[in-house]
């Protein structure tokens, strides 16, 4: 048998087999045939060495691994690995060969244990940026555009109504960290930045809520575990106005706790670095470049420029009236100061260029504008402030009379020179290390912003306070509303999108933004009131444009700052003095603060108690008209500095007294406005918070943001916040942008105006003939379109089928609560808005008396208007007597008096007809003797005349019968014929 048959043989029976069998034959017989191919030796070009994982013990090894299969042969070996804990240093990276940590050359860096990513012209490797559909209720986005784009120097986020994800996915063999830096100028856009494991859980850090930054780049710094980590830069963009909101911009992002890196990364175009071992590379300064790997920076030619971290260099444009600006000097000796004209910094323009302007000549005298109030001038050149106790004009300092108080702060109206508590600086959104460093200017009666680097660089200006100190007049207590107040007047003109900013907080890293305008506005005024005593620095940010370019097209946009005046300031100067109360018992008749409630006689000082019912005004309070009424059915607190209501009420409506009690409505409520959406359709409400009344230790409404990681509160009776839909950031309550709509109560009443605030009837149309109860609140913080404050009217209206405590309406017109954003009106329907229950609300229903009881019922009449007040009385239960009975005595009583008066009518009917019978005998007899009447002895009935009586009747009749003749048997005379009859028993009948 063959050797080919020996090997098919055993594999007859399957054809798959056979088939597999013979190619591996024919295979065995080619490479027999073929003569042995001889690959060479492997050089160090042709590998490259890598770790193993490690194993439980945290070893590992080192193994040669080809950069190609199949090309070279005699790998080196393996070799036992450094230990996996092992790392470098910053600007050392690991040499494989040796296993040993080498010194980064120059022109590029390392981190060590880490990884950085500076260069964003695309997506690096390792990141991942999507978009997020949004499905909120009725609405669907499609999102998946919504990623973050790399722009060169920094990544920016998405701005529309989107979330956006840019995550990025490490593994540390030892616990490492990761540092960005970012700039988050609009809260329009929410931003947070997380970290997961690998089981896609939250890791324990600082919160994920990031730090807004205004006008700079802001770092942050998370610590990592050891182990995968994801890390994730989530933003969404919500824009309540028809404006994008700015991107968020990321940069420089580091990542160490990684194994190892084995080589260093070249600087980008723009940096260099000049010495070996650097962790980072540095920008190039202006007017000059570098490629890729620069050790150093080269010049631009002497007609091209650059700007700070420039790879390029390009041509200088001709220099305009906008390239330079202009100065004061320090007044000298002589009252004398210099106008200097200076180029800006760092230069850009070519003055040889065609049609390029001069810098105009320095050096013009002028005189030196008057020290400002509250200092003097020492040697004519420098201004000092005047000592304790004094004030002045700015000339000299005069020491206040007895008796008075100077009234410090600080007032700058003349800008000779930059007061020392004034720091001026220019923030640039791409290098904050920029060589300029003033981004504001003196210039006599104003201070001005001088053209930046680049439009789109901040010009900053920062006042700094060390703190508040309160008059002696004014009394200190826990309820003033306010510490300082500090007003500024200024102007802007821009041919651009410019803003002024004005921030105040702690400092200037975490002032927060005030109020801004923009575009150009004329000279004007703003004040705002400082009721914190941490609230010590105020900045002022001008911006000629979001847009980032290396041109100058809005170089001649600037803002001006004519004056500054804060009140209030410890170390503060004075420029007057005022009367203070005087304590006798000491012997300078030092200056004490009137008691609570108390205000200073003019020219005496002396205290006086204002009358009932009147507050202090916040300023000094001199005389009576110190002593502020309270508005109607409110009374002042202890501290006399507000009037309060106690949440009851008595009025005269229609000749009754309607009595309230609103104590139930006391507790803040929250309500909302109907639905509104963005111009591109995301949802959002107006939630409303409401502390109707209360005196002392009453509960405040409160309205906060908490888009970033600095929350704001505000409190007062009604403030007013945004609510977006927890969907945006998966989280229960998303608010921004509160602000308070009353802080003061002005007055409780029946009537539609009060102190100018008018709650017209015609936006809630009323069928109850019972009056609304109107609460007025006014809120002093003033804005651009609320010149004068803004106002609230709540409404409360009757309504005992509602139950709810939170049943309150805007008008119909104006769903929101207000139509020109300063006067706000609701209306509150509820059964604690009804006048207190009375007697004259019920009425009593007897029943009947039953089995001799009684029952008095009270029930109250409808519909009902009241609430609460008197209640209902006790059923009441008396004795009584029956309807039967007293039908039974009625009766009784009705018929023993019938019975006695048939009786008595029968006796003296009996008697008058024997009478009759006398008259008509005597008559008779008298008739006998032709009319001859004898004399009568008696017309009585004389004893024994009874017998007579039969005579009449001998003849029987009826009953009937003899009634019937006793009413007809009457003759013309107007007698009745009575028959007779004689004693032979003939009848007679008598006339």
């Amino acid at each position: 048998m063959s050797f080919t048959a020996m090997l098919l043989k055993p594999f007859t029976g399957s054809t798959r087999g056979r088939l597999s069998v013979v190619t591996v034959f024919f295979g065995l017989l080619l490479a027999g045939e073929l003569e042995p191919r001889e690959l060479p030796s492997c050089k160090e070009s042709d590998y490259h060495f890598e770790y193993t994982d490690c194993d439980v013990l945290g070893s590992r090894w080192r193994v040669a691994i080809p950069n190609k299969p199949d090309t070279c042969t005699g790998l080196p070996d393996p070799v036992k690995g450094t230990h996996c804990t092992f790392s470098c240093k910053e600007g050392e990276y690991l040499d494989m060969k040796t296993q040993e940590c080498q010194k980064c050359a120059a022109g590029t860096y390392s981190l060590g244990t880490g990884v950085a990513f500076d260069e964003w012209d695309s997506l690096p490797a390792g990141f991942i940026s999507h978009g997020i559909n949004m499905d909120l209720g009725d609405m669907y986005t499609n999102c998946t555009n919504s990623t973050w784009t790399p722009k060169g120097d920094y990544i920016a986020s998405n701005t529309d109504e989107c979330s956006s994800t840019l995550s990025y996915a490490v593994s540390l063999k030892q616990p490492g960290s990761v540092s960005f830096q970012y700039f988050y100028p609009d809260t329009n856009i929410f931003f947070e930045f997380y970290v997961q494991n690998d089981q896609c859980q939250s890791t324990d850090f600082q919160s994920r809520l990031m730090k807004s930054s205004e006008s700079d780049w802001d770092s942050h710094y998370v610590q990592l575990n050891s182990g995968n980590n994801v890390l994730f830069w989530r933003t969404t963009g919500f824009s309540l106005s028809n404006n994008a909101p700015k991107p968020v911009l990321l940069k420089n992002i580091a990542i160490s706790g990684v194994a190892y890196t084995s080589e260093c990364f070249h600087c980008k175009p723009g940096t260099y670095s000049a010495e070996p071992g650097a962790a980072r590379c540095a920008p190039c300064p202006a007017n000059t470049y570098s490629n890729k790997g620069a050790t150093a920076c080269q010049d631009c030619d002497k007609e091209k420029y650059s700007g700070i971290g420039s790879g390029t260099c390009q041509q200088r444009p001709p220099c305009t009236a906008n390239d330079y600006f202009y100065t004061h000097t320090p007044c000298d000796s002589a009252g004398q100061t210099q106008l200097m004209y200076k180029w800006i910094e760092p230069k850009f323009c070519s003055e040889t260029a065609e049609g390029a302007v001069k810098l105009p000549a320095s050096g013009e005298k002028q005189t030196c504008p008057p020290c400002n109030p509250g200092f003097f001038s020492s040697n004519s050149s420098v201004c000092k402030p005047c000592p304790k106790g004094s004030y002045s004009n700015g000339t000299e300092c005069s020491k206040c009379p007895v008796g008075t108080e100077p009234v410090v702060g600080f007032e700058y109206k003349w800008w000779n020179r930059m007061p020392s508590n004034i720091r001026s600086s220019v923030y640039s959104r791409e290098y904050s290390d920029s060589q300029r460093s003033t981004g504001w200017e003196v210039a006599g009666e104003y201070i001005y912003t001088t053209p930046g680097d680049l439009d789109s660089d901040y010009m900053m200006l920062t006042l700094t306070v060390p703190g508040y100190s309160l008059s002696y007049s004014v009394e200190k207590n826990n309820e003033r509303a306010e510490f300082s107040k500090i007003t500024f007047v200024f102007e802007t003109k821009c041919t651009a999108d410019c803003r002024l900013y004005f921030m105040a907080g702690l400092n200037e890293r975490n002032n927060a933004v005030v109020e801004s305008w923009s575009g150009t506005n004329g000279k004007q005024s703003y004040s705002y009131l400082i009721k914190s005593n941490l609230t010590v620095s105020f900045t002022w940010g001008f911006q000629r444009t979001e847009a980032y370019t290396m041109e100058r097209q809005y170089s001649s946009d600037f803002a001006k700052i004519y004056s500054i005046h804060i009140t209030n300031v410890i170390d503060g100067v004075a420029s007057e003095c005022r009367q203070c109360a005087l304590d006798s018992s000491h012997k300078d008749l030092a200056c004490v603060p009137c008691p609570s409630g108390h205000y200073m006689l003019k020219g005496t000082g002396m205290c006086k108690s204002c009358p009932p019912n009147t507050f202090i005004r916040p300023e000094q309070p001199l005389g009576e008209e110190a002593c502020i009424p309270c508005g109607p059915n409110t009374s002042s607190n202890k501290a006399r500095s507000a009037c309060v209501s106690n949440c009851t009420l008595a009025v005269q409506y229609k000749g009754e007294t309607l009595r309230y009690d609103f104590s139930p409505l006391a507790n803040v409520t929250h309500f909302e406005s109907s639905p509104r959406f963005t111009s591109k359709g995301l949802r959002y409400i107006h939630q409303f918070s409401v502390g109707l009344c209360g005196t002392e230790g009453r509960a405040l409404a409160s309205c906060v943001d908490n888009v970033t990681d600095t929350t704001k509160e505000v409190n007062g009776y009604v403030c007013q916040s945004i609510i977006m839909p927890s969907e945006v950031r998966g989280q229960s309550v998303v608010s921004s942008q509160p602000f308070i709509i009353g802080s003061t109560l002005i007055g409780v009443t029946t009537e539609s105006t009060l102190d100018h605030i008018s709650s017209s009837e015609n936006s809630f149309p009323a069928d109850s003939y019972l009056p609304d109860v109107i609460f007025y609140y006014r809120a002093r913080e003033t804005t651009q379109a609320c010149k004068n404050g803004r106002s609230t009217s709540i409404r409360l209206r009757c309504d005992p089928t509602v139950t709810a405590m939170d049943q309150l309406t805007a008008p119909s017109k104006c769903s929101e609560g207000t139509c020109d954003g300063c006067s706000f009106h609701f209306l509150w329907h509820s059964q604690h808005a009804c006048p207190l229950c009375s007697e004259r609300n019920y009425k009593e229903i007897v029943s009947a008396c039953t089995e001799g009881i009684q029952r008095t019922t009270y029930v109250w009449q409808q519909p009902l208007r009241c609430t609460g007040g008197v209640p209902l009385p006790a059923p009441r239960i008396s004795a009584c007597v029956t309807l039967d009975f007293w039908l039974k005595f009625g009766a009784s009583i009705g018929t023993l008096a019938a019975v006695l008066l048939i009786a008595i009518s029968c006796y003296f009917w009996k008697r008058t007809r024997k009478l009759e019978y006398k008259y008509s005998k005597l008559m008779m007899n008298a008739g006998e003797k032709e009319c001859d009447l004898p004399a009568a002895d008696s017309c009585a009935i004389m004893e024994g005349e009874d017998a007579e009586d039969d005579l009449i009747y001998l003849t029987k009749k009826s009953f009937f019968t003899k009634i019937k003749s006793f009413s007809r048997e009457r003759t013309s005379d107007g007698f009745d014929s009575v028959p007779l009859k004689s004693s032979s028993g003939m009848e007679m009948e008598m006339n």
